[in-house]
């Protein structure tokens, strides 16, 4: 009996959240956490459900403008090493983002394990700004090469890390932002302070925070006092910025 071929797995962009713009004029694809090492195919609605919310959020506040927003589906659960799976896959949705909508500007939003996708994936020509939100970043080993910034330059970078986090170390998302900060001034971090992973206590604040950055990065709308100062400031003031409590309500 002949043996069956496995099938070849695909990552995929899941519907547009919100009613699709008949315009498409800038496109947010939301990246889901993942596992350092795993095999396994994400579970659907598990996988996405840390960027589902926010994904609808930034798709009501730029209807008007004509943006698009997608949840990309990766082909594996795990980063896997030098594989980089979910890196390789954000790269494909950008590609895939330009198959479908043309020439039109892509800020990649990441969460954790997602986060370091977004920021690998930004050296693509159609990205013009990332969003990592706890990203996990491997521990520093001088064996091993630091993790790449230069893809980065040119394109406008926030990064926000809680305090207490446990799962992925804050320290590390600020020395990258260091290092990406020499090359690029466009880079800004903010701390979310007392917060931990999920940066559930204060996510009204960190998603109010998400949606100035990305409204200002794709459609050039004005930016928030905080979000200039931090992209104005040197290091380290710009890259260890706090997120006050209420951040949006007042604006």
């Amino acid at each position: 009996m002949a043996q069956q071929a496995t099938p070849v797995r695909t990552a995929r962009l899941g519907r547009a959240l919100g009613p699709e713009p008949t315009a498409v004029s800038g496109v947010v694809l939301l990246l889901p956490g993942g596992d350092e090492v795993s095999g396994r195919r994400p579970s659907p609605m598990m996988a996405t459900a840390s960027v589902r919310a926010l994904g609808r959020r930034l798709a009501r506040a730029g209807r008007e403008d004509g943006l698009a927003t997608h949840v990309v589906h990766y082909r594996y659960r795990g980063w896997n090493g030098s594989e980089a799976h979910l890196a390789h896959d954000a790269a494909w949705a950008v590609d895939e983002t330009v198959r479908r909508y043309g020439d039109v500007p892509v800020c990649l939003t990441g969460v954790g394990m997602g986060g370091r996708a977004a920021l690998h994936a930004s050296g693509h020509e159609a990205v013009n700004s990332a969003v990592a939100l706890a990203p996990w970043l491997p521990e520093e080993d001088v064996a091993a090469p630091p993790e790449p910034v230069k893809q980065l330059v040119g394109r406008r970078v926030l990064i926000v890390h809680g305090t207490n986090d446990e799962r992925t170390d804050p320290e590390l998302s600020f020395r990258l932002a260091a290092r990406a900060k020499k090359a690029n001034r466009d880079v800004c971090r903010f701390e979310v302070h007392s917060d931990g992973h999920g940066l559930h206590q204060h996510r009204e604040e960190v998603h109010a925070l998400a949606e100035d950055f990305v409204m200002g990065a794709l459609f050039g709308r004005a930016l928030s006092r905080p979000v200039r100062d931090a992209l104005a400031a040197p290091p380290p003031l710009g890259l260890r910025m706090p997120l006050a409590s209420g951040f949006g309500r007042r604006r």
